[in-house]
């Protein structure tokens, strides 16, 4: 139902919007405006791109909870579709949410809402009774100086089948 009334009042508030603006400052001062909000909306949500995609690669790194930074990343790229869509109440929103802060109140509005009954990170998820979680196949597990591989011996007694180059005679 509220995507219903957005996919209707949005359009309504924005005809409404260009009519008075266009009224009160004529017709190409509020394209050219339209114009260059977007322009500088694509270049504020390039920067904020990169450092949401900052962001999110440290908290992969440092094995952070990473919901966070993928919710500024989502709402950068939100944020660059309102920017892109001519109008005055999609820009506003736009800039609005490339506002760290503004970004930061959203996600806390949105994560009261929310409840998550299970978080975990790598292979330390287990779901089932304890017969059913995957065994560590590993002999030493928490060993670091063990590098765990696959290699074929090859027969010595072999021969090669070219020449050899004459990059390697001695």
């Amino acid at each position: 139902m509220w995507l219903l009334l957005a996919f209707i009042g949005v359009p309504i508030i924005e005809i409404a919007l260009f009519i008075q603006v266009g009224g009160a400052i004529g017709t190409w001062p509020t394209l050219l405006i339209v114009v260059l909000t977007a322009i500088l909306g694509t270049y504020m949500v390039r920067a904020q791109g990169r450092l949401a995609i900052g962001n999110l690669q440290r908290s992969f790194s440092e094995l952070n909870d990473p919901t966070e930074p993928l919710a500024h990343g989502a709402m950068v790229l939100i944020s660059g579709v309102l920017l892109l869509t001519p109008g005055f109440f999609t820009d506003g929103i736009g800039f609005a949410l490339l506002i760290p802060a503004v970004r930061s109140a959203v996600f806390r509005y949105v994560r009261a809402r929310f409840t998550v009954q299970n978080f975990s990170m790598g292979a330390e998820m287990h779901h089932g009774p304890q017969s059913q979680r995957p065994q560590n196949h590993s002999p030493h597990p928490t060993d670091e100086t063990i590098i765990e591989g696959e290699f074929t011996e090859v027969d010595p007694s072999k021969k090669p089948t070219h020449k050899p180059s004459g990059w390697t005679k001695h």
